[in-house]
């Protein structure tokens, strides 16, 4: 799984989608690439609600337990304090039942990301100036069909996409998951493609990344 971590300014990073826990054997591995470059995150946002994507959210709040959580409303349930409920469906549906104690009681949005919402826009508790501008280069673009709540996060002056699980290298992300619509995902994949630069690069949830979106078409 692919989680990023993206500088913003100074010692400010943001990430997406951690998923280093005891469960997958990682569970140092983002916090150790922080403390070693002596980076700070303001915060994790969330592509999407699916195990993968957030069971990694425990082991960074309690290395940095101001730092906000954001996600889609429509996934929130897959947070928040009855996390293994939302999480247990997916889980038992690819048979991995075990995982569920990483996706147990795991912290909750503090604010929901909205389509077209630019990140500096969120409820942050203080923050720099240069920093909410530099959060401000990032749109978010809501991508339903994976889940009902994925997006994807957009920055024009640089011309990235960080995509989760809606587009991968000439592929998209799987729709038979609980909440998962085919139709969905196919409108947001028009989208995306119509809308964006074709040099854009896709930075995908999993595997191969920094393509071109002109390569999936």
């Amino acid at each position: 799984m692919n989680s990023c971590v993206v500088h913003l300014d100074g010692s400010f990073v943001f990430i997406t989608d951690p998923a280093a826990c005891p469960e997958s054997r990682d569970e140092d591995a983002l916090t150790g690439f922080l403390e070693e470059r002596n980076l700070e995150p303001v915060a994790l946002f969330l592509t999407h609600g699916h195990f993968d994507h957030v069971s990694g959210l425990k082991p960074i709040r309690k290395r940095w337990p101001d730092v906000p959580v954001f996600i889609h409303e429509a996934d929130s349930k897959s947070i928040g304090p009855d996390s293994e409920v939302e999480q247990g469906k997916a889980l038992r549906y690819i048979g991995l039942s075990s995982f569920i104690p990483a996706c147990t009681d795991l912290p909750p949005a503090d604010d929901f990301l909205k389509d077209n919402q630019t990140l500096g826009t969120l409820k942050f508790k203080s923050l720099s100036p240069k920093t909410l501008a530099a959060l401000n280069k990032w749109k978010v673009i809501s991508t339903p069909g994976h889940t009902p709540g994925s997006v994807c996060l957009y920055n024009a002056d640089e011309k990235l996409l960080i995509s989760g699980d809606t587009v991968f290298y000439q592929s998209w992300g799987r729709t038979d998951f609980p909440g998962g619509s085919e139709s969905q995902i196919q409108d947001s994949l028009s989208k995306l493609y119509r809308k964006l630069p074709p040099d854009t690069l896709v930075y995908p949830g999993h595997e191969y990344y920094g393509f071109k979106i002109s390569e999936n078409f």
